[in-house]
């Protein structure tokens, strides 16, 4: 039977390989999209007002969930309104 001695380079190593592994995590965390975004998210995702985006929601261009006060918007949806929006090309 072989025995391993572990030294204290062996042990950095690790460490160091460790936090980068843990660094691309966190970064790779940073990438994903919400999917479900507040008004004050999409009105400054879209640069609209706060009337610009109850008109949208109220005329039925954007879909929206409510919870107590709060109004949340996928951002799928988000993509869809900007997507219909779009003018062709003249």
């Amino acid at each position: 039977m072989s025995v391993e001695i572990i030294t204290k380079e062996d042990l950095q190593h690790f460490r160091l390989q460790l936090l980068n592994d843990i660094n691309d995590l966190l970064n790779t965390k940073k990438d994903i999209q919400k999917e479900w975004l507040k008004g004050a998210e999409v009105r400054q995702l879209l640069k609209v007002s706060q009337g610009t985006l109850q008109n949208l929601r109220t005329g039925g261009r954007l879909s929206y969930s409510k919870i107590g006060g709060t109004y949340y918007y996928r951002h799928q949806d988000i993509i869809k309104l900007l997507e219909n929006s779009r003018e062709a090309f003249r």
